[in-house]
């Protein structure tokens, strides 16, 4: 398995972080097929101009993040845009301090595509859809882009691409900026074109504001920011995409919300989502949606104890636990396997002595005593994470790498390692909050 160094180096450095990394996730990717398979047969759904809507649901370090941002970088691939966002106390789907507001503007600053895969790819989207209509008139009409007629031509053409988003909540004022964006392109106006963006990305905070700079009489809001994301769902089909995927992690942000009415609001927008993607209100959009199973499932605060989610997502009588409804709404995730965290342990071993250039010293066996020393402790049986497992993976290669006279099968020892044992109370309230899963 080769690996360019920088996708090494990006791999290695964030897991040591204990964060997911953006790049190189195939290289590393172990298990999940099941998984995998089910949501990329949404995303086909998705390209034919349907929606889908899962919830990817997981204790602390079952993979919920990692599998997230492993669709991400396959649907990519297949042209189309995602959008993802992590909730936090600032950041809701729903709230009266601009909470719902900063979860679009984050969706939209994290908007990446195949050629723009960290983000901040609005304005490469727009340019690319005004060169499309371009080209696209230019063979139709045989007119050359100097002849007089041309201009002419392609706003006829732009109008009828975006007369369908008329029809569309909000779809008239959607319209309006992009054809306002097209003429200041035209002219040069770089000015024009950046409030046109700025608007986009909803940064104006008053209407007085859109007004004076822009001519609109309307900015987009914590109450409809939702109908915003379908209205881009539509017109990054018309600019040449496949579709695009909206991915919201950290569930656990709203079932920490003190306040149930507020709770409620956030439930009830999750609702509303939910029921566009399955009655056709929605078209080429998908929203994955990851939390614990507690923050999904608890009856008193999680996402079930607003009865009209609750009826719809809940399992039926035949569901039993170990079995794996991969049509369901819901997708269950389970921890890797010893023998897939084995696997991923070689993997990570051999980007490693990729990444410093060295010979692997690591064995099969001492890859399985590592695994083994690992699970072996105290209460890892049902709290130990691959987190824990990797930071302890890449420190050991670290520290082989910059030791090579240490033999490996003596360094790993259980005799010569201290492990603090895990405190099972503090493990339990942390798979609530916890920040990484892979």
């Amino acid at each position: 398995m080769k690996i360019p160094k920088r996708i090494a180096s990006a791999v290695i450095n964030s897991l040591k972080g204990g964060v997911v990394p953006r790049t190189g996730l195939p290289y590393i990717t172990v298990g999940r097929e099941l998984e995998i398979d089910a949501l990329l047969h949404d995303v086909d759904i998705i390209a034919d101009g349907g929606a889908a809507f899962r919830f990817i649901s997981g204790r602390y370090g079952s993979g919920k993040s990692f599998l997230l941002q492993t669709i991400r970088s396959y649907v990519m691939d297949r042209n189309f845009v995602v959008v993802d966002a992590d909730l936090s106390p600032e950041r809701r789907l729903q709230g009266n301090k601009g909470q719902g507001l900063a979860t679009y503007k984050e969706l939209i600053r994290n908007m990446s595509t195949k050629t723009r895969p960290d983000g901040g790819a609005l304005t490469l989207i727009l340019d690319r859809w005004i060169n499309s209509i371009r080209t696209e008139t230019m063979e139709k009409t045989g007119i050359s882009p100097e002849a007089p007629g041309f201009s002419d031509a392609v706003e006829k053409r732009i109008y009828e691409v975006i007369n369908s988003l008329n029809e569309m909540v909000h779809g008239f004022d959607f319209s309006r900026l992009l054809t306002l964006y097209y003429k200041a392109s035209v002219s040069g106006d770089d000015d024009t074109k950046a409030k046109a963006v700025k608007w986009f990305r909803g940064e104006y905070s008053t209407k007085t504001e859109a007004k004076k700079e822009l001519g609109i009489n309307i900015i987009i809001s914590d109450d409809d920011w939702y109908e915003y994301i379908k209205l881009f769902a539509i017109f990054l089909t018309k600019a040449g995409y496949s579709g695009m995927l909206v991915l919201i992690d950290e569930l656990v942000n709203i079932y920490k919300i003190p306040n149930s009415i507020t709770r409620q609001y956030n439930y009830e927008k999750i609702l509303t989502m939910y029921n566009d993607t399955l009655q056709g209100k929605a078209k080429y959009l998908g929203i994955i949606m990851g939390g614990t199973p507690q923050c999904i499932e608890d009856n008193r605060r999680g996402v079930y104890s607003y009865e009209a989610l609750r009826s719809r997502l809940a399992e039926g009588r035949f569901g039993r636990e170990g079995i794996k409804d991969m049509l369901a709404p819901v997708i269950h995730l389970v921890p890797l396997t010893y023998e897939e965290m084995t696997v991923l342990t070689e993997k990570l071993a051999d980007i490693h002595a990729q990444l410093f250039g060295y010979e692997q010293k690591l064995t099969q066996e001492d890859m399985i005593k590592f695994i083994q020393v690992e699970f072996g402790r105290i209460g890892t049986d049902s709290h130990i994470t691959p987190r824990e497992v990797i930071r302890d993976l890449i420190e050991l290669l670290d520290i082989l790498y910059q030791n090579p006279d240490i033999v490996p099968s003596e360094f790993i020892s259980p005799e010569k390692l201290s492990f603090s044992e895990p405190d099972m109370n503090a493990q339990a309230d942390s798979e609530e909050f916890a920040e990484f899963e892979i």
